[in-house]
C-alpha cells in the first residue's frame, strides 16, 4: 500500500498500532511551536494541545517536534491570531471565539448562542461545509484550521446570587467568553472578557459579579464555588463549542504531504480525546462541587425565551452587515434545522427516557 494512502485512510489509531511512521527521510527535522491559549493547570483543555504534539512526535519517530507553551509563555491573552499572522509561531490552539472582536465570523468557527452541540458541530464540520467555509474565512487571517477538540454543552456560570428571572440580570457584570456577551448585553447585562487564569480574582475581589468558564471539571480547579456558590445551567451560549489548532499558512504549505497529513490525523485525535476527557471527568466533579456546596439552579423561561429572541434578532442583524457572518450562518442554521429534527426523535428520545430512570 502506499504510505500516504495507508496514514490518510487508517487515521491516528491504525497508524499508531501498527507502528509505522510515514517517511521523511527527505527533510530535516523539523521544530514548531505551538502556543496555548489556556493555562497548564486545566489538563482536559490545555492538555488537547499536548495530546495532539505527541501524536505528531510519535507518528514521525521524533522527527518532528511540537513544544507547547501556555497562555502568557509566548503570547498573553487572547492574541494568538496575531502572533500567527506575524509568524511568531507556527500554531495556536484556541478558542476562535475570542476574536469576534475582529469579525464576529470568528465565533461561528466555535460556538454561538443557540447553536450546534458537539455531534452536530463535528459533524457540520467533517461531513457538512463547515471546515470549508470556515478555511475560506481564516484565509483571509493567513491561517488554515483543524478542529480541535468540543468541550460538549457547558455550564451556566457561578453567581453570587441566584438568578429566578430576567430582571435579575440587570447590570450583571458577568465574565462570559467571547461572542456570547453581545446577547449577554442586549439582555441588560455587562459582559465581561477575561482569560480562564484571571477570573476568580476578578470574581474573588467583586470585580465582577458571575462568571462562566466550560464546566465541573474545569470549574471545581478554578475554585468559583468558593467564592459565587450558584451554578446555573445550561449555558445556553455553548452548547458544543468547538476549538481549532491554527497554523500559519505559509508554515502548512512548507511540510510534506505526509507531514500535513500527521498534522490533520492528530488533530482529529485530540479532538476525539479531549471530549471524551470531559464527558468522563465532569460526573464525578459535580458530584463534589455539590457536595462541597455548590446550589444548582436551572436558567428560568423568561430568560431563555429571551436570550433566543436576541440572539435571532443579532444574527439578522449581522447578516445584514457581514456578508462573511451571513454566508456561513446560513449555512450552519440549515444544517442545524436538520440535525434537530433527527436528534429529536434519536437522541433526546432516547436521553428524556433514559434520564428518567434510576440506574
Amino acid at each position: 500500500m502506499e504510505r500516504r494512502s495507508f496514514v490518510q485512510g487508517a487515521g491516528i489509531a491504525g497508524v499508531l498500532a501498527a507502528g509505522v511512521a510515514p517517511a521523511v527521510h527527505a527533510q530535516a527535522n523539523i521544530r514548531w511551536r505551538l502556543t496555548s491559549a489556556f493555562p497548564k493547570a486545566l489538563d482536559t483543555i490545555y492538555g488537547a494541545a499536548e495530546v495532539f504534539a505527541k501524536a505528531v512526535n510519535d507518528m514521525t519517530g521524533g522527527r518532528f517536534q511540537i513544544s507547547v507553551h501556555p497562555n502568557g509563555e509566548l503570547v498573553g491573552g487572547f492574541n494568538q491570531v496575531d502572533a500567527l499572522q506575524a509568524g511568531t509561531v507556527e500554531m495556536s490552539h484556541t478558542a476562535p471565539y475570542y476574536y469576534f472582536g475582529k469579525d464576529p465570523t470568528f465565533a461561528l468557527g466555535c460556538a454561538i448562542p443557540f447553536s450546534l452541540n458537539s455531534r452536530q458541530m463535528t459533524s457540520w464540520m467533517l461531513d457538512g461545509n463547515g471546515l470549508k467555509l470556515m478555511r475560506e474565512f481564516y484565509a483571509n487571517y493567513n491561517i488554515i484550521n483543524f478542529i480541535g477538540g468540543n468541550t460538549g454543552a457547558q455550564m451556566g456560570g457561578w453567581w453570587r446570587r441566584e438568578i429566578k428571572s430576567l430582571a435579575d440580570l440587570k447590570g450583571q457584570k458577568f465574565r462570559t467568553g467571547g461572542f456570547s456577551g453581545r446577547v449577554f448585553e442586549r439582555l441588560g447585562g455587562v459582559p465581561q472578557n477575561i482569560p480562564g487564569g484571571e477570573i476568580y480574582q476578578a470574581l474573588e475581589k467583586g470585580t465582577i459579579d458571575a462568571a462562566e468558564w466550560v464546566g465541573p471539571y474545569d470549574d471545581e480547579k478554578l475554585g468559583f464555588y468558593k467564592v459565587a456558590p450558584f451554578y446555573a445551567y445550561p449555558g445556553w451560549w455553548e452548547g458544543g463549542p468547538q476549538l481549532d489548532f491554527y497554523v500559519n499558512t505559509r508554515a502548512f504549505n512548507s511540510l510534506s504531504a505526509e507531514n500535513k497529513a500527521i498534522i490533520e490525523a492528530a488533530a482529529g485525535h485530540a479532538h476525539n480525546v479531549m471530549q471524551a476527557r470531559y464527558d468522563a471527568r465532569n460526573p464525578a466533579a459535580l458530584k463534589r462541587l455539590v457536595a462541597n456546596g455548590a446550589k444548582l439552579f436551572r436558567f428560568p423561561r423568561d430568560i431563555m425565551d429571551s436570550a433566543f429572541k436576541e440572539s435571532q434578532a443579532l444574527y439578522s442583524e449581522l447578516s445584514g452587515t457581514n456578508p462573511a457572518w451571513k454566508k456561513i450562518y446560513e449555512d450552519m442554521a440549515s444544517f442545524r434545522r436538520d440535525a434537530n429534527l433527527w436528534f429529536r426523535f434519536s437522541e433526546a428520545g432516547f436521553d428524556d427516557f433514559m434520564q428518567a430512570q434510576r440506574l
